[in-house]
């Protein structure tokens, strides 16, 4: 891969889903709102922050992976450090969602409140209340319970993926250092076999000095032997 075009464009739409999620989320702040400021719209608006937070969460995957496929390293330690930068937003905003969801809750289930009846209250109705707000602090633990074992079970898939992503990554770059390897193996025999070559050749080349040097050597003892009976048939005479 060679253009981060893709990863640019993810980048823009997960600023964009925070973006919206923030603007979900800023009225229902707890440490901002009270019951009485909160907007009617305040339930829906925590679901589609939900819902935000699912699509932004898949949506970082996706950086993920793309960030990882990315051939050059510089390249790719970039927008890896972008990747965890957009980690730790989304982190933030799961964080702010929990305290805005929990506001909400209570403030549905009228805990937040103390709902003046006046002096008239008689000590049996204030015992009722009080069982009241009992089971709704009990339904609102069962509930956090209940979404804190879901938000444990997002976690983990999303540690799964990113673990899936890791392992991708690093065969991947085992392939790349195979295919190195192959291709130095192949120099290696390619230059193994230049040496034999040359091997060879020197070795021929040395018996065509030999047998160079042997004619030599015939040659000169012929002419002396020649030279010799020229010699005896001049003494002779």
């Amino acid at each position: 891969m060679s253009s981060s075009i893709p990863f640019e464009r993810y980048d823009e739409e997960f600023l964009s889903l925070t973006e919206q999620v923030t603007s979900k989320l800023r009225p229902l702040d707890p440490s901002t709102s009270t019951n009485a400021s909160l907007p009617p719209s305040a339930e829906s608006d925590v679901k589609m922050a939900h819902n935000l937070l699912l699509q932004a969460d898949d949506l970082l995957k996706q950086m993920g992976l793309e960030a990882r496929g990315v051939d050059d390293a510089s390249m790719k330690r970039d927008l890896l450090a972008k990747v965890r930068v957009c980690k730790t937003r989304l982190a933030n905003l799961r964080d702010d969602y929990e305290s805005a969801k929990n506001h909400v809750e209570r403030s549905s289930l009228g805990l937040t409140e103390d709902i003046e009846l006046g002096n008239s209250g008689t000590r049996n109705n204030n015992n009722n209340r009080n069982r009241t707000n009992g089971s709704k602090e009990r339904l609102l633990s069962n509930t956090d319970s209940l979404q804190q074992q879901s938000d444990t079970l997002a976690n983990a898939r999303s540690i799964m993926a990113e673990t899936e992503g890791v392992a991708l990554e690093i065969t991947e770059e085992l392939g790349r250092h195979r295919e190195t390897i192959s291709s130095a193996h192949g120099r290696v025999r390619q230059v193994t076999g230049m040496t034999n070559r040359a091997r060879r050749i020197v070795q021929s080349m040395s018996r065509r000095e030999v047998q160079q040097k042997l004619i030599l050597y015939g040659v000169a003892g012929t002419i002396v032997l020649v030279f010799l009976m020229m010699m005896y048939g001049m003494f002779k005479a």
